[in-house]
């Protein structure tokens, strides 16, 4: 899965794709470097980032929608909004990436345009989510949560759901590390496993990266090693470095 932020203030490169053709250009980029799923996001979720209006995802949103092909490749929207949510479906989105962690609302409209799923695990909102995150065992709460989902998640009879254990989304350094060692553990035959950690500030803590354009090597080994433990989609920004990673790494456990 390849991230396309349409936003002014996304944590590693808010601003760059906001003119609708070279946002296009980015995602065709992306998929001829092996991407299969283009994640669009027009409202940032960083830590401390500020909600937008409906208005101003959408103004965001569907110039890039109604230039994209809707039948060559998967289309994610990354949103918390019912109304920004249904105009994405009717544009043709294919997948939506609920962050809120399973909104009644956006669930009902994948139901009806039979849609895909994507369901994160968040403690508290993006504003103040990272302020002292806390949990007394952080994979047994959200393999709770995950499976508090089942019963709703079946009744509402998607054609696919993910499950997201949602790194950096109200996790300390610890807990992320914890979720990572153990995403096998969270897997489950009603859903599949989608890890996002790519560029993530977790890597400039144990590492010393400050700037997010310098964490490519921690983001492909979480992008490994999830793959590994039975993540089926990674979502990156570096698609061509990790597509070639997980050939490689496919490659050397079959030998």
């Amino acid at each position: 899965m390849g991230i396309l932020n349409l936003t002014p203030d996304s944590f590693s490169d808010g601003g760059e794709f906001l003119d609708p053709n070279r946002a296009v250009e980015h995602a065709q980029m992306m998929i001829e470097q092996g991407a299969q799923i283009i994640d669009l996001g027009a409202e940032s979720t960083r830590p401390g980032s500020d909600p937008v209006s409906e208005q101003d995802e959408l103004s965001r949103i569907l110039p890039v929608l109604e230039k994209l092909p809707k039948d060559q490749f998967l289309i994610s929207l990354d949103t918390t909004k019912p109304a920004v949510a249904q105009a994405a479906l009717q544009s043709g989105v294919h997948l939506i990436n609920d962050v809120s962690g399973g909104n009644p609302e956006l669930l009902a409209l994948a139901r009806r345009y039979q849609a895909g799923f994507i369901l994160m695990h968040a403690q508290g909102k993006p504003k103040t989510m990272q302020n002292q995150p806390s949990y007394q065992n952080v994979v047994g709460e959200v393999r709770d949560f995950f499976d508090s989902k089942k019963e709703i998640l079946a009744k509402s009879e998607l054609p696919k759901v993910w499950m997201d254990p949602g790194i950096g989304f109200g996790k300390s350094l610890g807990h992320n590390l914890e979720l990572m060692s153990n995403l096998k553990s969270l897997t489950d035959d009603s859903w599949g496993l989608l890890l996002g950690s790519s560029r993530k500030s977790w890597i400039d803590h144990l590492c010393g990266a400050p700037h997010p354009l310098d964490r490519l090597g921690g983001s492909i080994a979480s992008a490994v090693l999830a793959v590994r433990q039975g993540v089926e989609i990674i979502r990156a920004h570096d698609v061509r470095e990790t597509v070639q990673a997980l050939e490689v790494t496919k490659v050397l456990a079959r030998s």
